[in-house]
């Protein structure tokens, strides 16, 4: 089950792979668009009063029923940063850290409040923002301070009939952020990619009992380190996943950092146990989510070929096997893998040349190897490639990869799954 569809076709990103660096020579891709569309950014920011139900419309408070309303939520947006894969040369840092679109270096840091129960909507101080970097876009961070006499949400709860106001102290928190799915960003136009951050507000108080506050002398509940602490503490603790994001970062006031996934967004990435995380693994849709990829004199074809019983093969024609086995590869990125399962990856392949191939599962941005790497003998009939493995880290864009350079010949690939074999 793959959790995106919002970017209507895939876009993609373009580097260099496991830890290899091109020559400079030609460079061939088929099945997907590498390079993301000429999207420019917008963003909103809001409060959302309803049950978190998929598909859900963003809907108003309703007074005469919500526990809990809040009247003013203000933090200073910091940062907005994009993570891509590559297929291209640029800095290291990039691919570790992400590329901080905003803010630029003519714009001056924190001078941007959001107003998140007033609705913000912002588009002129990202206008000069293009998504457009040769690269597959994967997720967009947004990194917030609460500063100054902002840093307080005010509110009120519902208590035996009456609403009676509360003030939260955000001074918890030096620094949060949300990093959103690609699927969770709304392609409004052709050349506008929408990012909505919404704060949802029976997220943040699930599980917070209000009925035990201490109210001060003026009629205001106070939520901070001295006071009302135990609630202030389990509010803390659902204060930055209440934004929703597939997962979320924070800095403490004490310094500590922390950062989790959001679970149930998640999940619905991870998939059941059953799903195939590979998708068009039988190829009958061609070469679409997959890349097909030759570097450092690599030279080979990919075409997709029916069967009379129904089925697909992948034929891959090398007519130069480059440098290395990776001078011709065959990938697919995004495979969602749980730190510590187990899970089994089976494919058929055969060759007319008999002779070994590597099959990997490896990271996207450091190229490190997070599920196995294995060097099978491809004989010259078809015969069925299974190995189970635990992913070293949980992640939502692990990369599938077959190298098949190194030597002339050709390939006959069919059927390819990476499932998970326990809860």
């Amino acid at each position: 089950m793959r959790f995106y569809g919002f970017l209507a076709c895939p876009v993609l990103a373009a580097s260099l792979l496991i830890g290899c660096s091109s020559d400079g020579g030609s460079e061939s891709l088929a099945g997907i668009e590498i390079g993301n569309p000429a999207f420019a950014l917008t963003a909103d920011f809001s409060v959302d009063y309803t049950e978190v139900v998929p598909g859900s419309l963003r809907k108003p408070a309703n007074e005469e029923k919500e526990p809990v309303l809040l009247d003013s939520f203000t933090m200073t947006l910091t940062d907005v940063i994009t993570y891509s894969s590559y297929y291209s040369v640029v800095p290291p840092d990039v691919k570790e850290n992400g590329n901080r679109v905003w803010p630029g270096e003519d714009v001056l840091e924190g001078l941007l409040p959001i107003s998140f129960t007033e609705g913000t909507s912002v588009d002129e101080p990202f206008k000069s923002i293009n998504l457009d970097d040769g690269g597959y876009l994967k997720e967009i961070g947004v990194m917030f301070k609460p500063e100054g006499p902002n840093a307080v949400i005010r509110g009120r709860v519902l208590l035996e009939g009456e609403y009676v106001p509360f003030e939260y102290d955000l001074n918890g928190f030096q620094q949060v952020g949300m990093r959103y799915h690609l699927s969770q960003i709304d392609v409004s136009s052709d050349s506008v990619a929408n990012l909505s951050v919404i704060f949802h507000v029976r997220c943040f108080v699930k599980g917070v009992d209000f009925s035990k506050a201490e109210i001060d002398e003026d009629g205001v509940i106070r939520l901070d380190n001295t006071s009302n602490v135990a609630i202030w503490q389990a509010l803390n603790k659902n204060f930055v996943p209440s934004f929703r994001p597939l997962r979320y970062s924070y800095k403490d006031a004490q310094g500590n950092e922390d950062e989790d996934f959001v679970k149930d967004i998640w999940d619905g990435v991870v998939g059941a146990m059953s799903d195939n995380t590979i998708v068009n693994g039988d190829f009958s849709n061609g070469l679409n989510n997959w890349i097909f990829f030759t570097q450092m004199r690599g030279e080979a074809t990919a075409n997709v070929v029916g069967s009379k019983s129904g089925g697909y093969t992948l034929e891959v024609d090398v007519t130069n096997g480059g440098n290395k086995s990776y001078s011709v590869q065959l990938l697919q990125e995004d495979v969602a893998l749980v730190a510590g399962k187990k899970y089994k990856c089976v494919f058929t392949i055969w060759s007319n040349v008999e002779g070994r191939i590597t099959a990997r599962i490896g990271t996207y941005d450091d190229y490190e190897t997070v599920g196995f790497q294995e060097h099978p003998l491809v004989k010259t009939s078809g015969q069925s490639f299974e190995k189970e493995f635990s992913p070293l880290e949980s992640t939502p864009f692990a990369r599938f990869e077959l190298n098949l350079g190194g030597s002339v010949r050709k390939f006959y690939i069919k059927d390819i799954k990476i499932y998970r074999l326990e809860e």
